[in-house]
């Protein structure tokens, strides 16, 4: 099986997938960064396809970053520019790119969590 690369994000205070959360996925290389996909989580707080997989799957550094503040004003959960949670972003390594890794995210307006899922 080919490897790959998934998310999806959870919106906790709300118990449904946080949809319409915007996406980033960085390439890290040294003090470089390169953007690789932009998205906005469906229905299902999920991309439509993996971000990465077939030759795009290469081991390295990544960089996942998930527009939470936007997300929760839209949402109606915060209000005003402060939000205690905004750009959440989350480094993690690709060792093997035969293996499918799975990055969620659980969100709330003041607190996340993560995991390598499968």
């Amino acid at each position: 099986m080919a490897g790959r690369l998934t998310t999806h994000v959870l919106d906790t205070a709300r118990g449904r997938p946080a949809a319409g959360l915007a996406i980033s996925l960085w390439r890290i290389g040294g003090e470089s960064r390169t953007l690789l996909v932009q998205l906005v989580t469906n229905a299902d707080g999920r991309s439509d396809a993996p971000l990465l997989s077939g030759e795009a799957m290469q081991p390295g550094e990544y960089e996942l970053v998930f527009a939470a503040g936007d997300y929760l004003r839209a949402s109606g959960q915060i209000s005003g520019d402060n939000a205690f949670l905004d750009l959440i972003p989350i480094r993690f390594g690709i060792g093997d790119a035969g293996q499918h890794y799975h990055v969620p995210l659980l969100l709330s307006p003041f607190a996340y969590s993560t995991y390598r899922g499968s």
